[in-house]
């Protein structure tokens, strides 16, 4: 089968791949019919590099028809269509059983010293292949797959795998107050998401970023667009945010940026010279080290109200040295952080998603490819290029 596979630092590749087999007997065989591109993907285009081997396969949104079945599946048949959310989890471990999903103890890495396994994310989680292919193995059959009804085109439900959970969580760590107000930071696919849900919740939601088809978007829906060059000009997103709030800030902020940040570009040189190292010095340095782009939550902690709440849904990846401890202890700021729990949100979204479009899934990407321009897309969406905010590859 054709698979898009990593092959070095900006190297992403279509090349052939063995298929996919049962191996375990809760596995199913999916046949891949939409996956997704996510922002996270970047980070193994680029700064998580040295987790990655040639020939990996990526991907970890993604979407089919299921092919086969192991002898131990009871709740999937051959033909039905479902959803695969990016964390392996097995539904039954502790940690599952408290829907810590994304901490699932079957499948965690204590090697690395990180929590449940992902499609297609690196030796750091588990090195399990990915869902940017023709077909695709999923584990834990009768638990992990989300089974989504036939009607409706694949975008309908191809965003339960990863962008509408994380969402969705992101703003319920965010704790927005009635009548509040919440900030966004970025307008990629899940900061985008994040105020859409915000702006439906009745929030009054102002979204940062500074890609203006982006701002575009948000503002379509019903947040205030906040272009953060425009804002440096003008003293700043923090002060902005007061202006906009009676002097006092956004009662909650959703850092939906993380590493890829702009803004920090002495941590910028420090990854791309820390990815020219050997893997062996390079790990445990991008997972130890002071070196991750930090402009977006600093960012956040200083727009946020005294007694308010950050909620943390873009990804960093080393450590964040240093951190405004002074400014986050006066403030009395609420941190919430995490990667998805993605299945304990998937049935009460799915129940949302069966009736109605409340978040703009159906028209929410904005390219839909053929695996065969993978790596181009890859190229243009880490450059913000072509409007590219979602992009869906249909193998």
């Amino acid at each position: 089968m054709k698979a898009v596979t990593w092959q070095g630092k900006h190297d992403m590749q279509v090349t052939e791949v063995p298929d996919p087999r049962i191996e375990e007997p809760t596995d199913v065989i999916i046949k891949v019919t939409s996956t997704g591109l996510c922002g996270s993907d970047l980070h193994l285009y680029e700064t998580l590099a040295a987790f990655m081997e040639p020939g990996d396969i990526v991907g970890h949104e993604p979407m089919g028809i299921v092919e086969e079945v192991g002898s131990a599946v009871t709740e999937l048949a051959v033909g039905d269509r479902v959803v695969v959310p990016f964390n392996v989890s097995c539904g039954s471990c502790w940690m599952c059983d408290r829907h810590l999903y994304s901490q699932c103890e079957t499948t965690q890495n204590p090697e690395h010293g990180t929590g449940a396994s992902f499609f297609g994310y690196s030796k750091l989680y588990g090195q399990v292949p990915g869902g940017q292919a023709e077909y695709m193995r999923v584990p834990f059959g009768n638990f992990l797959p989300v089974k989504v009804p036939h009607e409706h085109d694949d975008d309908r439900f191809l965003f339960l795998s990863d962008v509408l959970p994380t969402a969705w969580q992101g703003l319920k760590y965010a704790d927005v107050p009635d009548g509040g107000t919440l900030l966004v930071m970025g307008a990629g696919p899940i900061g985008d998401m994040a105020a859409r849900m915000g702006v439906r919740a009745g929030h009054r939601v102002i979204s940062v970023d500074r890609v203006p088809e982006r701002l575009a978007r948000v503002e379509a829906f019903g947040a205030e667009p906040l272009n953060f060059d425009e804002a440096a000009e003008a003293g700043g997103v923090a002060s902005i945010v007061r202006e906009l709030t009676g002097g006092r800030g956004a009662d909650s902020v959703i850092d939906a940026v993380g590493m890829e940040a702009h803004g920090s570009p002495s941590a910028q040189g420090v990854q791309k010279l820390v990815g020219l190292m050997p893997d062996a010095i390079a790990e445990p340095m991008l997972k130890n080290a002071g070196l991750d782009r930090l402009a977006a939550l600093h960012t956040a902690i200083e727009s946020v109200r005294r007694g308010g709440t950050v909620s943390i849904s873009g990804v960093y990846g080393g450590a964040v040295d240093p951190m405004p401890m002074f400014q986050l202890f006066d403030k009395q700021v609420q941190l919430r952080m995490g990667q998805a729990n993605v299945r304990a949100h998937t049935d009460e979204l799915l129940a949302m998603l069966v009736e109605d479009d409340p978040f703009g899934v159906d028209a929410f990407a904005t390219h839909h490819l053929p695996l065969a321009e993978a790596p181009r897309a890859y190229e243009h969406f880490q450059k913000k290029e072509e409007g590219m905010v979602k992009v869906v590859f249909q193998p």
